[in-house]
C-alpha cells in the first residue's frame, strides 16, 4: 500500500502520465488508419493478382510480394531511422507522436497486408466461382464476396497490427516520438523511477486488453456465419 501511495504522490505519474497515454493513443490510432487503409488493398491486390485469382498477373504478384516481405523484413527501430527525411517531409518534424505515424504505419502495411492475403484466400471458391456465374464484377466480387466473408478474420487481423502498433510505439518513444515508451525510458530506465517503469507497463497491458477485447466483440459483431 505505502508503494502505491509513492507512485500515487510522484508528479511525473500524476501530471506527465495522463498526456503520454495520449500520445501513445494518437499515434497508435493514426497509424493503424493508416495502416488499415494502406494494407487492405494490398492485401487484396495479392490475392487477386496471384494465379487463380481475379486477375492473374504473375510481374505485378511478384513485384508486390517483394514490396511486402522487404518491408517485413526490416526492425522497426532501424526503419525509422531510416525514413528521417520522409517523415520530415510528411510531417514537418521528426520529433514527437506525430513525427512517428510514419514509421508505425510503413512497418505495420505489410505485415497487415499479409494477414488480409491469408484471411481472403480462405474464403470458399465456391462462393466467388457463384458471383462470376451470375455476371458480378471483379470489384463487385472483391467487396461483395472476399471482403463479407473474410470480415471476422479480417477485424482479427487488424486487431493484431494495433496490438502490435502499441508495441512498436513504446519503441519509438525511446527515440523521441513521446508517449509511454518515452516516459518507460527517461523516467523508469535513466532515472531509476521503478514506480513510473511499473505504472507505464501496467498501463500499456490496460490498453492492449481493452483492444482485444474491442476487436473480438466486432468480431462477433461482423461473424454473419
Amino acid at each position: 500500500m505505502s508503494w502505491l501511495q509513492d507512485a500515487l504522490s510522484n508528479r511525473v505519474i500524476t501530471e506527465q502520465l495522463p498526456e503520454a497515454t495520449l500520445e501513445t493513443l494518437y499515434m497508435t490510432g493514426l497509424s493503424s488508419l493508416a495502416t488499415v487503409v494502406l494494407g487492405l488493398p494490398l492485401g487484396l491486390a495479392l490475392v487477386a493478382t496471384a494465379p487463380g485469382g481475379l486477375r492473374p498477373a504473375r510481374a505485378v504478384n511478384a513485384a508486390l510480394a517483394t514490396v511486402v516481405n522487404v518491408g517485413r523484413s526490416f526492425p522497426f527501430v532501424i526503419l525509422m531511422i531510416a525514413i528521417l527525411p520522409l517523415t520530415r517531409l510528411i510531417t514537418g518534424t521528426t520529433y514527437g507522436w506525430l513525427s512517428a505515424v510514419v514509421p508505425l504505419s510503413l512497418a505495420a502495411t505489410p505485415f497487415f497486408a499479409r494477414l488480409v492475403e491469408n484471411a481472403v484466400r480462405d474464403v470458399s471458391a465456391g462462393k466467388v466461382e457463384a458471383a462470376r456465374m451470375v455476371g458480378a464484377s471483379r470489384l463487385a466480387i472483391v467487396g461483395g464476396v472476399l471482403v463479407r466473408e473474410a470480415l471476422p478474420a479480417l477485424v482479427g487481423g487488424a486487431t493484431v497490427t494495433v496490438i502490435t502498433l502499441v508495441g512498436y510505439s513504446a519503441m519509438a518513444g525511446a527515440l523521441g516520438a513521446g508517449g509511454l515508451g518515452a516516459l518507460a525510458v527517461n523516467h523508469g530506465y535513466n532515472r531509476f523511477q521503478t514506480d513510473v517503469m511499473v505504472v507505464t507497463v501496467v498501463v500499456i497491458i490496460v490498453l492492449v486488453q481493452l483492444v482485444q477485447m474491442l476487436g473480438d466483440r466486432v468480431v462477433r459483431l461482423v461473424d454473419h456465419r
